[in-house]
């Protein structure tokens, strides 16, 4: 899942981009909100997470012309503890959720990838699809028979994104964006050579091809 950090705190990216990169997010960053409104308006993000204190332009305008614009990314705001008006004010302007400073990165992922869940009709409390059980705190996929299988971090991104959209195409160009930083070379080859990995972990017939299409993760093993 790919996710755009908007925090002017370089202390707090530091220590939050490599937690969130663990826990299997690609994360691009905007250190101030006319980036950050420009960012989310153009690129693909499964969710924000959106400081309000930012530089050059308010996160609370950023996420109103994000939804004037009817851009409905999920957004966590991030608030002052005792600001109580702030997180008032971000669930008016289109806030999905909220949380305050300071926070454990435990809860911060656990709402974030509820959050996505959500956004696409999926349980908040876990990952399921066709048998496939995707473990998300050890980076596993657990097969229909109970066996875990160790993922890479991109398998992972990767077959997370497959099982949150089953039964849709999803082109070459849509895996690389929401799999991938904005750092990521575009016209790489890599998703294939991921896809053919993740077949010989879960069964070769899970992933389907759709030449000039791209790839669809079917719910049932054939």
């Amino acid at each position: 899942m790919r996710l755009l950090l908007v925090e002017d705190d370089a202390e707090l990216v530091a220590r939050l981009k490599p937690a969130l990169k663990r826990e299997g997010f690609a994360v691009d960053v905007a250190s101030n909100g006319v980036d950050a409104e420009f960012m989310g308006d153009e690129e693909p993000y499964d969710v924000v997470v959106l400081d309000l204190g930012l530089p050059q332009r308010p996160g609370l305008e950023v996420l109103a012309n994000w939804r004037a614009r009817k851009n409905s990314v999920p957004v966590l705001v991030l608030t002052a503890r005792d600001a109580w008006h702030e997180r008032v004010d971000g669930f008016k302007a289109g806030a999905d959720d909220y949380l305050g400073k300071p926070f454990h990165v435990e809860e911060l992922v656990a709402r974030l990838i509820a959050l996505v869940r959500r956004s696409v009709g999926q349980p908040a409390n876990e990952m399921v699809q066709g048998g496939l059980r995707l473990d998300e705190m050890h980076q596993q996929v657990i097969l229909p028979e109970g066996k875990a299988i160790d993922l890479t971090g991109t398998e992972f991104r990767l077959l997370r994104y497959f099982m949150l959209h089953p039964g849709q195409i999803l082109s070459k160009s849509r895996l690389t964006e929401h799999v991938y930083d904005q750092d990521f070379d575009r016209d790489s080859n890599l998703i294939e050579v991921y896809i053919r990995r993740l077949r010989e972990r879960i069964g070769k017939t899970r992933i389907e091809t759709r030449r000039g299409q791209g790839y669809l993760f079917k719910e049932e093993a054939e």
